[in-house]
């Protein structure tokens, strides 16, 4: 006889995980739609937010469904060294963008920071990575979705 049907052999961890992805979904489409609307036409500064609300809301129910179907298993012990050495890279963000020195850097260092703390080694390849994804991603939001980032040196190049 299996534990597989009662609620105490249920994966709760996924369960609680997916209702958080809902709490935060259900926030991010209450700001978007409480954004002003900054276009005419064409894609707003409330788009992205619904896209990702509408992703983590699909996140958490496919959580919840599998916490649901799945039994309890043994969960993993935090790695605090690299919630630590994240933790540094958003301080770096914070600090980096406080001085100007504008969202692509600052991007840059938080995605290396990152991956140093996942255990990868690569540093100057993640750097480049980080770059890349950091460029690409300023300008997205702030050419086609004309939202205002940090801007630094940098970013002055792009107008």
């Amino acid at each position: 006889m299996s534990n597989h049907g009662t609620a105490a052999a249920r994966d709760r961890a996924s369960v609680i995980v997916g209702v958080l992805l809902l709490l935060l979904a259900a926030i991010l489409w209450y700001d978007a739609v409480n954004l002003g609307r900054t276009v005419a036409y064409g894609i707003g500064s409330d788009m992205m937010p619904k896209v990702i609300g509408v992703g983590l809301s699909v996140l958490g129910i496919l959580s919840i469904i599998s916490g649901l179907r799945n039994p309890a298993r043994e969960t993993e012990p935090a790695d605090w060294r690299a919630v630590v050495i994240i933790l540094g890279g958003f301080l770096a963000l914070t600090v980096m963008i406080g001085l100007n020195v504008g969202f692509i850097p600052a991007m840059t260092v938080l995605f290396a920071v990152t991956s140093f703390a996942f255990g990868r080694r690569a540093l100057l390849a993640d750097v480049a990575i980080g770059f890349v994804l950091a460029t690409l991603t300023y300008l997205l939001f702030s050419k086609l979705l004309a939202l205002s980032l940090p801007r630094g040196p940098l970013e002055q190049i792009f107008g």
